[in-house]
C-alpha cells in the first residue's frame, strides 16, 4: 500500500503538471479514518497531499473535493489553517482525487497548556464574517443549526440497535438523547470546524495553534467546536495529544475563547447554549462510535463513492486504536463520568461569570 500510494500520487502530479516542483514524497503515519497523508518536499514551503479514503458527508468524489477545498479556502482567512494550493481531480490513479495544502511544521498539542492557543485558533475561525445565505454553499448551512444537529444525532442513533451494545449502555445513551432540548435560543451561525478535537491541531514554534483537518466545516454554532476541543471523548482520542482535563481547565478554555472572539457580550452564546452544544457534541460522538462499531467490519466500497468506514482502508494499528477508543467511550463508567462533568461544568461556569 505505501509504495502504491506514492506511485499513484506521482501519476496524479504528472497529470497536473506539478511533478517538476516535487523533490520527494513521503508517506506519513496513518492517523485518520478519512485520509491518507503524504509529505511533499519542495523548494520553499513543503506541501501535504490529502488523499481521501472516503467522504464522511456521503459525497461522491468530485463533490467531496469541492466541499473540502471550500473548507480550506474559507478557513484559511482566519490565519490558523493551512493554505490550499491545488486540487487533484479524480483519476484512474486517484479515484477520489486529493488536495495539496501547506505543510505545517509543528508538534502535537499538549493539554492543558496549549488550550489558550487552541481557543485563539477557534476564535479566529468563528470571527470570520459569515457570508449571505446564498453564498454559503457548498458548505452545510442549515437555517436552524441546533435542530439540524439534533436531526444528525438522531440519524446516527439508529445504529445503536445494530452496535451490539451492553443494554445498560444503550439505555443510558437513549436517556441522554431524550434529554436534549427540542429548541435552543441559538447564537449566531458562524463558520465552524466541526472536527476540532485536539489531535487535529499542530503547535508551531511560535506557539500558534494550526487546525490542519478541515473536511467537515459548516455554518453552525461555535459551541460545537468548543465542546469538541475539550470533551473527554475528544481530548483522549488522539494518542499524541491525549489528556484528561479538569473542569477548571475547561472553564478557562471557554473564557479564553470568549475574550479572543471579541464579540459583544450580548452576541456571545449563553451558558445554556454552550452546555447544550457540549451535550449534543458528546452524543454525536457516542452515536458515531455506535455507527463505526456496526459498520467497520464491512468490505470497502469499490465504487469509491460516499461514506466508507471499512477497516480495509486503514492500517491495523489505526484500526486497533479506534476500536479501543470506541469500546472505552461506550462503557457505562465513562458515560457517567461525562454526565458528571457536564453538571460540574454548569456550576463552575455559573460561578465564574465575567
Amino acid at each position: 500500500m505505501p509504495n502504491s500510494l506514492v506511485n499513484r500520487l506521482q501519476a496524479a502530479l504528472n497529470l497536473a503538471g506539478r511533478q517538476h516542483e516535487i523533490h520527494s514524497i513521503r508517506l506519513m503515519n496513518d492517523t485518520g479514518l478519512a485520509h491518507h497523508h503524504l509529505w511533499l518536499s519542495r523548494n520553499g514551503d513543503d506541501w501535504v497531499a490529502r488523499l481521501p479514503k472516503q467522504s464522511q458527508l456521503g459525497l461522491d468524489a468530485q463533490a467531496n473535493l469541492t466541499y473540502q477545498s471550500t473548507c480550506f479556502a474559507r478557513a484559511s482567512e482566519s490565519g490558523h489553517t493551512p493554505m490550499l494550493h491545488d486540487v487533484l481531480p479524480p483519476s484512474d490513479a486517484l479515484p477520489r482525487g486529493g488536495l495539496l495544502v501547506t505543510a505545517i511544521h509543528g508538534r502535537p498539542a499538549r493539554l492543558p497548556d496549549d488550550l489558550p492557543a487552541i481557543a485563539e485558533a477557534l476564535a479566529g475561525l468563528h470571527a470570520l464574517q459569515t457570508p449571505p445565505i446564498a453564498q454559503r454553499m457548498p458548505l452545510l448551512a442549515p437555517d436552524a443549526p441546533w435542530s439540524a444537529m439534533c436531526k444528525e444525532i438522531e440519524t446516527q442513533a439508529r445504529w445503536l440497535t445494530e452496535a451490539d451494545l451492553d443494554p445498560a449502555v444503550r439505555l443510558s445513551i437513549e436517556a441522554e438523547l431524550d434529554a436534549l432540548p427540542a429548541t435552543l435560543s441559538e447564537a449566531e451561525s458562524k463558520l465552524i470546524s466541526f472536527d476540532a478535537h485536539p489531535g487535529n491541531f499542530l503547535i508551531t514554534d511560535a506557539g500558534q495553534a494550526v487546525l490542519v483537518d478541515l473536511e467537515k466545516c459548516r455554518y453552525g454554532l461555535p459551541g460545537f467546536d468548543l465542546a469538541h476541543a475539550s470533551l473527554y471523548t475528544s481530548t483522549t482520542w488522539d494518542l499524541n495529544s491525549s489528556a484528561v482535563l479538569e473542569v477548571n481547565d475547561v472553564v478557562a478554555f471557554y473564557r479564553h475563547w470568549q475574550r479572543a472572539v471579541n464579540d459583544e457580550p450580548s452576541a456571545q452564546p449563553s451558558r445554556t447554549t454552550l452546555l447544550a452544544c457540549r451535550r449534543a457534541m458528546w452524543l454525536w460522538s457516542l452515536t458515531w462510535c455506535a455507527k463505526w462499531r456496526a459498520q467497520h467490519d464491512k468490505m470497502w466500497d469499490a465504487s469509491v463513492v460516499g461514506e466508507d468506514w471499512s477497516v480495509e482502508l486503514s492500517s491495523d494499528a489505526l484500526v486497533d486504536h479506534v476500536r479501543e477508543r470506541v469500546e472505552h467511550y461506550l462503557t457505562l463508567s465513562i458515560i457517567e463520568r461525562v454526565k458528571a462533568e457536564l453538571c460540574d461544568l454548569n456550576d463552575a461556569l455559573a460561578q465564574s461569570r465575567e
